[in-house]
């Protein structure tokens, strides 16, 4: 089933993960920019009609939390799905974006929460 070009962001300091992300979201019809961190991401949100983010936490210099509080400052109604390789972040941190998943569930569930965080945005 392929999805509307949706423009999304995804922000990630692996890039190997960055690139496997980016091909999947590509299949399955979005249009996607990656940036690998948090100043560049921010960048790239400011400049583009971004419809929706997948955010890493861990990186370096600026991680996920504070990158997702900018973003929610600037376009409030953006969705951010952030990535983890942690289970159980903090309330305050899970309370900033709209979904949250750890890397281990893989590329289905990824799709799915991006698509059901998009029909969401859709119906505002």
């Amino acid at each position: 089933m392929k999805q509307s070009s949706n423009l999304v962001l995804c922000i990630d300091d692996e890039l190997v993960g960055l690139q496997v992300r980016k091909i999947l979201l590509e299949r399955a019809g979005y249009r996607v920019l990656t940036a690998q961190d948090g100043p560049s991401g921010l960048e790239l949100f400011y400049a583009n009609p971004i419809e929706a983010v997948v955010l890493d936490y861990s990186m370096p210099g600026m991680h996920g939390g504070e990158v997702a509080v900018r973003m929610r400052q600037a376009k409030p109604q953006v969705p951010i799905l952030l990535l983890s390789a942690y289970m159980g972040l903090s309330t305050e941190l899970t309370a900033l974006v709209d979904l949250y998943m750890t890397k281990g569930e893989g590329a289905p569930v990824l799709l799915e929460k991006l698509g059901s965080l998009l029909q969401l945005v859709s119906t505002r």
